[in-house]
């Protein structure tokens, strides 16, 4: 039988670091002066949004399931 992990996983802070990075790599063009550093950036606006809505996501899951709680 499979033992639950004794530390409850952490999706609300995770969640937030991957709006931060999602962020993060959706405005670094408009402030990045390089050429190269704002064309790799703009390439990688895919996994910005994917970064923003996973986090988006996590934030939610784990606030349902602390609503959850809550209600038992």
């Amino acid at each position: 039988m499979a033992s639950r992990p004794s530390r409850a996983p952490r999706m609300f802070e995770r969640g937030l670091l991957c709006i931060l990075i999602g962020a993060a790599v959706l405005i670094a063009p408009h402030f990045v002066t390089s050429a190269g550093w704002r064309e790799m950036l703009v390439g990688a606006h895919v996994v910005g949004w994917f970064a923003l809505v996973l986090g988006i996501a996590l934030v939610v899951v784990d606030l349902i399931q602390r609503a959850k709680g809550k209600a038992r």
